[in-house]
């Protein structure tokens, strides 16, 4: 099998993945799963879309990671497996992933701060006198 590419986002994380056969080794920017999301809710989102294909052991998944924090970047990571198993059979994974929610892009961004207010929603105390 060659290498298989895809792009997950999620807010303003970007993951790039390259998926090859192999042991099930996930190596995201130089470093395993384990030392880059110390969290095992972390680790739990990026493995979804494997422990649902009954892929873990199956493929080799090298990632670059980059912007957002460490929840978007793992929500991104997903979408990205997603995308890549989907690209390799989209037969037998694309109805198991599509059920699971894993294959929507999260389009949820955050709302830009307006001026002449402290955040984006929130106005300044509203004095009458």
């Amino acid at each position: 099998m060659e290498v298989i590419n895809a792009l997950g986002r999620r807010k303003s994380a970007v993951a790039r993945v390259y998926v090859t056969t192999g042991k099930g080794n996930i190596t995201i920017n130089g470093r395993t799963l384990e030392e880059y999301f110390k969290e095992e809710t972390l680790r739990y989102i990026v493995r979804q879309p494997l422990n649902v294909t009954e892929t873990l052991t199956d493929f080799d998944i090298k990632v670059n990671l980059d912007g957002g924090g460490i929840k978007g970047q793992a929500e991104a990571l997903r979408l990205a497996i997603s995308r890549a198993l989907c690209e390799i059979n989209k037969e037998a994974y694309r109805p198991v992933l599509k059920s699971n929610g894993f294959l929507t892009r999260d389009a949820r961004e955050v709302e830009r701060k307006k001026p002449g207010q402290p955040g984006a929603r929130r106005r300044f105390q509203f004095s009458k006198r």
